[in-house]
């Protein structure tokens, strides 16, 4: 007991020998753990930054996306997806295209003049809402402007299921009901508040197109 006593005080005395000795040790010891604490730090840092770098999916569904539209017939319809989004790349028969404002006086907004919750791109500011030069070609953000449920393909004319008897064809958002043309305009008396999205696309050639990109570059 006695031996141990003496080498425990032998250490502690050791230690404080003098205030110079202290003083080393002190700076010491706050060297070693202001090291460990950047090191922690940096450690912490880099799994946050990390984090925030953007992944590969996430970069590929903001990327523009191409639409081989060889095999799409009249009256059908194919669906990508742009940025997370359902889009509608909708070939009309020349019948859709000629009757296409048959029905404008039932339509909230026929001439698309309210604003779209994003830009309709210039060349889509027209009687067909699409590039004249593909008038047939439809390209649509299959999202309800309500609360961004995804409406139904109802092409058939004529009433049944929710559709009144005169329906020109067009689509059915099955959560509140609302309806939209085949050229994305809502129909009056309905929840939703506006016209169904169009976003930037180009052809690159007749049976190809690019939705997300166009003359100006990608959106």
């Amino acid at each position: 007991m006695n031996s141990s006593n003496q080498e425990t005080t032998q250490d502690v005395n050791d230690t404080h020998c003098t205030g110079e000795t202290l003083d080393t040790q002190r700076r010491a010891l706050l060297k070693a753990t202001g090291g460990v604490g950047m090191l922690g730090a940096g450690a912490f840092v880099t799994p946050m930054v990390s984090s925030f770098s953007p992944s590969e999916r996430a970069r590929a569904s903001g990327a523009p996306v191409e639409v081989d539209i060889s095999d799409l017939k009249a009256g059908e319809q194919k669906i990508v997806e742009w940025r997370g989004k359902p889009v509608w790349v909708l070939r009309r028969t020349e019948e859709m295209t000629a009757n296409l404002h048959a029905h404008d006086a039932d339509l909230v907004d026929p001439n698309s003049l309210k604003p779209y919750s994003m830009p309709v791109p210039e060349y889509c500011k027209n009687q067909f809402l699409c590039r004249v030069e593909h008038k047939d070609i439809m390209v649509m953000v299959a999202v309800c402007t309500h609360l961004g449920c995804s409406p139904e393909s109802k092409f058939k004319t004529g009433g049944g299921s929710s559709l009144p008897e005169n329906w020109p064809g067009g689509y059915l958002c099955p959560c509140h009901g609302s309806t939209f043309d085949l050229a994305g305009r809502v129909f009056k008396d309905k929840p939703a508040p506006q016209n169904l999205d169009i976003p930037p696309y180009m052809f690159v050639t007749d049976s190809k197109l690019i939705i997300g990109k166009d003359e100006n570059g990608e959106a």
